[in-house]
This record gives structure tokens, C-alpha cells and sequence, in this order.
């Protein structure tokens, strides 16, 4: 027979971090805390709630991650067994508990979590490649584009504004022909990075093909907007990209359009006219921001670059 204090001491030895709870209600409340243990052991009858009782609490409370509960009982018939795994258990022991059951029960229960926890960790990765781009690791077009539906749909309810950037690399070309696509794919990584320090951790950055980048800005007007822009250009243009082959300089040009100054336009038409921005910053000479408005010239915040000095 294993007394709670003999179990405790049993446990500890097999490296385990007891926390005890002298009734059902500080049993819930342990086991539903962020953070509680995932692996319990639960008298059938404690004050308060009962062993079931507190199983049937658990499971209605904690979904993920999974609590590995085992029940500790005199009753052994079989409608009691029953009784005690339909309320949520998913093991049971009949005292009086010998040391090495105890441990090998436990030790089952480890494997079941362990096993949970490998199948959690798959189906995030799964749904991480489903949504962001394999070498950016930011959003993917696909995702970019349905969050950046949600958020027109959402700004037309409340109402409120959101902002919208495409970028694109400058001469990115160049950079393949002269350094190789490995150089390349270094500078793509550096500009996501350096994009996502920019943004807010709110906001959404995708790959929105080849060297463009999308960037939804929830909350946004035109002009916090163009200052974003502004913001994200100075963080590329700021210093060269250290890669394999050596510094390489590397500007971005930005067209900008807030969803207030487009009534009723809908994604697609926004994002006709944030490319039409985009066009006329590269028409500007590179390294540039414009703001798209309606029925009024763009204006471009030009920041021209000797070619001959970036590129030589």
C-alpha cells in the first residue's frame, strides 16, 4: 500500500514535479492554469468534487494541451471503472497502489502526451508550409491576400481604415545575373527580416511573388501609411545585405493606397491601384514612396540612387 506521502517521495524519484491539491475545486483549478500539470493523479473521493467529477471538469475546461488524468480507487467493479473513464480518466488504479504500478502507469501516460505532443508539433509545421513562404518564412500570396480580404471586410463593418504596401526590390535581377541566385535568396531573407522589425507585430507581411511584398496595415490611413512606407524603404535601403559574396546594396520601391480614400473598392481593386503606385515610384527613379489617390497626381518621395555607385 502507498500512502500520498509515500507516493510523493515515489515520484520525486522518477523526476517528477509534485504538486498536490488538498480538494476537487484545487484540483480543477491547478490542472486548468495556464501552464498546470499534464499528468495527474486523482483520488475518487476527495472534499468537494470527486475524482469524476473533476475528470469531467478538466476535459470540459482544458482542451490543449492534453491532461493525462489517473484515477485512484477502492471501487473496482466494473460499472465504477466505467463510470470513472466516461467522466474523462483515462486510466485507473485500485488501491492500495504498489510503487512499481504506479510507475509503470505513469510512464504509459508520458508516452501518450509525448506522442500528443509530436502530433501537435506536425500538424503545426503542416500548417505553417500551408501558409508562409518556404524561403522568407513570411506569409505566403495565398494567405497575404485572405487576410487582406478579412481586413477590407472588416474595415467596411466597424468602419476604419487599413493600408496597403507593395514593394518591390530594386534591380533584383542584376542581383541574380551578377551574384548568383544563392546571393539572391540571402537578400530575400534579409529584406523579410528586415521588413517584419518595421511593422508592428499586428500587421501582416507576405511574399506576394518573386521580389514583391505585401504589407496589410490594420488600422491605418493614408498617411500613417505613406509613413510606414517611408519607414520600411529607409530599413532596406539603410546598409548594404552582408552575404556570401560580399555587401550587397539593395533599395526598395513602395506604392501605398488607404482603403478610406477607395470607397466601396474591393481587394481586387486595391490592389490594381497600389500597383499603379508602385509603378510610378519606379518611374520616379527607384529607391522611392507613392501614395496613391484618387483623381490627384502621385506625388513621389524620391530618393534617388546612383546606379553606377550601387551596382558597380
Amino acid at each position: 500500500m502507498i500512502s500520498r506521502r509515500m507516493m510523493e517521495s515515489v515520484l520525486t524519484a522518477e523526476g517528477y514535479e509534485v504538486l498536490t491539491a488538498v480538494d476537487g475545486e484545487g484540483a480543477v483549478a491547478l490542472l486548468c492554469a495556464d501552464g498546470g500539470p499534464r499528468l495527474a493523479l486523482l483520488d475518487w473521493m476527495m472534499p468537494g468534487k470527486d475524482g469524476p467529477s473533476v475528470c469531467r471538469e478538466v476535459r470540459h475546461t482544458r482542451e490543449q494541451p492534453y491532461v493525462y488524468m489517473v484515477l485512484l480507487t477502492t471501487r473496482d467493479a466494473k460499472a465504477d471503472v466505467i463510470a470513472g473513464l466516461e467522466a474523462g480518466a483515462d486510466d485507473y488504479l485500485t488501491k492500495p497502489v504498489y510503487p512499481a504500478e504506479l510507475r509503470v502507469r505513469l510512464r504509459c501516460g508520458r508516452r501518450i502526451l509525448q506522442l500528443e505532443d509530436r502530433l501537435i508539433e506536425a500538424r503545426e509545421e503542416m500548417r505553417h508550409k500551408a501558409t508562409h513562404d518556404a524561403l522568407t518564412s513570411l506569409l505566403n500570396r495565398g494567405f497575404i491576400l485572405e487576410l487582406l480580404q478579412r481586413e477590407v471586410d472588416r474595415s467596411r463593418r466597424e468602419p476604419t481604415s487599413i493600408a496597403l504596401l507593395l514593394g518591390d526590390l530594386d534591380h533584383f535581377k542584376k542581383i541574380n545575373d551578377e551574384h548568383g541566385h544563392p546571393v539572391g535568396d540571402e537578400v530575400l531573407r534579409e529584406t523579410a527580416r528586415r521588413l517584419a522589425t518595421v511593422v508592428r507585430p499586428y500587421d501582416a507581411v507576405g511574399r506576394y511573388g518573386g521580389e514583391e511584398f505585401l504589407v496589410v496595415l490594420a488600422g491605418c490611413d493614408a498617411e500613417q501609411g505613406q509613413k510606414r512606407a517611408e519607414q520600411i524603404r529607409a530599413a532596406i535601403a539603410g546598409q548594404p545585405v552582408a552575404t556570401e559574396g560580399g555587401p550587397v546594396p539593395v533599395t526598395m520601391s513602395i506604392g501605398v493606397v488607404a482603403s478610406s480614400d477607395w470607397e466601396s473598392a474591393d481587394v481586387e481593386r486595391l490592389l490594381q491601384e497600389v500597383d499603379k503606385a508602385l509603378y510610378q515610384a519606379k518611374a520616379a527613379g527607384r529607391n522611392a514612396v507613392v501614395l496613391g489617390k484618387p483623381d490627384r497626381p502621385r506625388t513621389p518621395a524620391k530618393h534617388p540612387a546612383d546606379s553606377s555607385v550601387l551596382w558597380h
